[in-house]
């Protein structure tokens, strides 16, 4: 059962390098089950999805991408992708509400499109929202459009997200009354319904999950419903227990640890000693690392939100660890 069940907007954001992209990428996978439709939105313009998956660079245009992870009957879904741009999406409003199509790309050979994005405080993130809001609910004007059951949004970083989501509310409040107010609500009435979700990503060091809580605290100031906190990039644990304690107190039998090297015949020209300095000022390093992060994850514990942990990819991210890291969001009970 997913920690979820309601949400059909999944935002993802958190501090540039923690790899919120990887995880929007791994939850689409996840949420893509019992012939679900998904589509993977990008806002910033990085062209991160057409990487993650090898394929050509994205067009504003939703492109079927791969297929869900496949739930315990065997049935997946499908995971649609989609790199929206503010020009695109101001051209296409323009032609979908004021039906200003050959008008509309005429301002854009003029530049009138790119200024007006480009200039006007907010207005590249109110149509960037909007086009998240359009896919999420589609209406009579969408004809023939794909549906979607749910849509994952690759959002802007931790520091920048509560104002891109609440954009639209300074805008209704700007605008007063109108179609443009109207829509405006409609988009917070979205991004503040039972509907939306914000998930957090972080790593367990101090400014990424110092950054997390701030942004929980600015959000829910907001009004914005908090979602989990994923842990990403997690370490494996080469040691446990007591020779954790010995390897961060420098107490580990080194007299042992060089019988064992012996006993495997890994004696270099210099002795075993040398290698066993080696092992034990590595074993220091891994168990410093280790409380450093275990204190980082006692403090993600008492955000007071669900948490999620997925582990450093030794080979990198491509498709295959999009599908293992997808597999462990779903276990977790994230999807």
């Amino acid at each position: 059962m997913s920690d979820w069940p309601k949400a059909q907007v999944h935002v993802v954001t958190g501090k540039g390098g923690t790899g919120k992209s990887t995880v929007a990428a791994a939850l689409a996978l996840a949420l893509a089950r019992h012939g679900r439709h998904v589509l993977l939105c990008e806002v910033e313009g990085r062209q991160g999805i057409a990487r993650m998956f090898d394929v050509d660079p994205l067009p504003y245009e939703e492109r079927r991408l791969a297929t869900g992870l496949p739930g315990p009957e065997g049935r997946a879904g499908t995971v649609h992708a989609l790199h929206v741009d503010a020009e695109s999406a101001l051209l296409e409003y323009l032609a979908m509400y004021y039906k200003l199509g050959r008008a509309g790309r005429a301002l854009d050979r003029f530049g009138v499109v790119e200024f007006a994005t480009t200039i006007a405080p907010g207005v590249r993130d109110v149509l960037l929202t909007g086009k998240v809001y359009e896919a999420a609910q589609r209406n009579a004007r969408n004809k023939g459009a794909q549906h979607y059951d749910a849509v994952v949004l690759d959002a802007p970083p931790t520091g920048r997200i509560t104002q891109f989501l609440g954009v639209n509310g300074e805008l209704a409040g700007l605008a007063r009354v109108g179609p443009i107010k109207g829509q405006a609500d409609n988009v917070m009435a979205l991004f503040r319904g039972g509907r939306t979700v914000v998930h957090l990503v972080t790593v367990l060091e101090e400014m990424p999950v110092q950054e997390t809580g701030d942004g929980i605290a600015e959000l829910r100031v907001a009004g914005l419903p908090v979602g989990g906190v994923v842990v990403n990039l997690v370490r494996p644990g080469d040691l446990a227990g007591s020779a954790l304690a010995a390897a961060r107190a420098g107490t580990l039998d080194r007299d042992a640890l060089g019988a064992e090297l012996r006993s495997a015949g890994l004696a270099p020209d210099g002795g075993p000693d040398l290698l066993v300095d080696d092992l034990v000022s590595a074993a220091r390093d891994h168990a410093e690392r280790r409380a450093l992060e275990d204190a980082q994850r006692r403090l993600v514990a008492d955000l007071g939100v669900p948490s999620y942990e997925l582990p450093r990819l030794v080979g990198g991210v491509d498709l295959g660890g999009l599908y293992e890291l997808a597999a462990a969001l779903r276990e977790q009970g994230m999807a």
